[in-house]
């Protein structure tokens, strides 16, 4: 009977092992074993070369397998964690040099002359073997396997404290994130109501349109501000209707002026990032000033890097400095989202002039995933 493959099931039976396979090197049981089989035929071949004779070294290698099993298990999950993680190294020393002292003299003085000798290897196997220079060096010889796994056990360990450090790191970071995301959005309606209830107190025919507008700004901030990268053109839309919800509030007594340039389609950035430096202007500049206030947005995008320029017009009879005007809570939430988020990709810079305060940030859009 002639059997045909067809390609599918070839193809079917290759994708199904590749799982297998995964799944097999993560069983601890399976390395495990894949480790003393290798060691076995590592040692085996090398002492088989050596005495000429591999079935006998094979012989042995097997014979003394479960004594230096025990050894390595032991060390591994009761020396090692009792001892040498808890800082007790003299302790784990001592036990540990005089287990390897019993174990070497048990299979020197026990097993070599009662069952290796007359049974495996009656010509190789000599009674030069019972010396103490061979006891010396079958210590030596476990140590060997006691290091390797030792060592292997470290730096498992060690890999293991440094992924929940960062896992830690993560969640802590994220945790701030998450709280000073969540302060943007109070410190946002406190100053939009308070233009709402400006409007109202003069029975401003604007107030309707202003609650819809901020329907779609409340729209944005549930739905759209709560991910970690929002697009750039809607953003930037959000801040259009924050600069007219302030148009409504202070009317023509103030002269604002918004600017966009170059291919901002595309980009990603951060949520509610730009709009704490628009508030502050008008926070701080426009609400000193009876007439003739102005506030200046400039916005430029280059290949992935975002230039934002904030000016506004100070109050001559305003005394705050320039450290009273950047501490208020929405600009300390951008600094350290800034800190958190773009780490060394961002740049801010505040100028205090007698007649003008301005903002300059420099910003890296591109994707930097990798380092937060």
């Amino acid at each position: 009977m002639e059997v045909k493959l067809s390609s599918e099931s070839v193809v079917s039976a290759r994708t199904w092992s590749l799982p297998d396979l995964r799944n097999s090197l993560k069983n601890p049981m399976l390395l495990h074993l894949a480790f003393w089989v290798v060691y076995v035929v590592f040692f085996g071949l090398l002492y088989g070369s050596y005495i000429d004779d591999y079935y006998n070294a094979f012989m042995v290698e097997l014979v003394e397998l479960p004594f230096k099993v025990a050894l390595v298990y032991f060390n591994m999950y009761y020396l090692m964690p009792k001892f040498l993680l808890s800082k007790r190294y003299l302790e784990f020393f001592v036990y540990l040099f005089l287990l390897t002292g019993a174990i070497a003299g048990l299979m020197q003085y026990v097993l070599l002359p009662f069952l290796i000798h007359p049974l495996i290897c009656p010509t190789t196997c000599t009674q030069d073997n019972l010396t103490l220079y061979r006891f010396v060096k079958n210590i030596v010889n476990i140590n060997y396997l006691v290091l390797i796994s030792a060592t292997i056990v470290l730096l498992r360990n060690w890999y293991q404290h440094q992924r929940a450090a960062r896992t830690l790191s993560q969640d802590k970071l994220e945790a701030e994130l998450k709280f000073l995301k969540g302060q943007i959005h109070p410190h946002f309606l406190f100053n939009t109501l308070n233009s709402l209830y400006s409007l109202t107190l003069k029975k401003s025919d604007n107030a309707p349109e202003m609650v819809l507008k901020l329907s779609g700004l409340m729209d944005y901030m549930l739905n759209d501000a709560t991910a970690a990268k929002v697009s750039l053109e809607k953003e930037l839309n959000y801040i259009r209707n924050y600069i007219d919800l302030e148009r409504m509030r202070y009317g023509d007594r103030v002269d604002i002026s918004f600017n966009e340039s170059g291919m901002i389609a595309g980009k990603q950035i951060a949520p509610m990032m730009l709009l704490p430096f628009v508030e502050n202007a008008f926070k701080h500049g426009v609400s000193t000033e009876m007439e003739n206030a102005w506030i200046r947005i400039d916005v430029k995008v280059h290949q992935s890097h975002l230039s934002l320029r904030v000016e506004n017009c100070k109050s001559e009879s305003a005394e705050r400095t320039a450290k009273e005007m950047a501490s208020g809570i929405g600009l300390k939430n951008v600094r350290r989202r800034l800190e958190l988020l773009y780490k060394n990709a961002y740049s801010l810079e505040i100028e205090d002039e007698p007649d003008v305060y301005a903002v300059h940030m420099e910003l890296d859009l591109s994707d930097r995933t990798d380092e937060n």
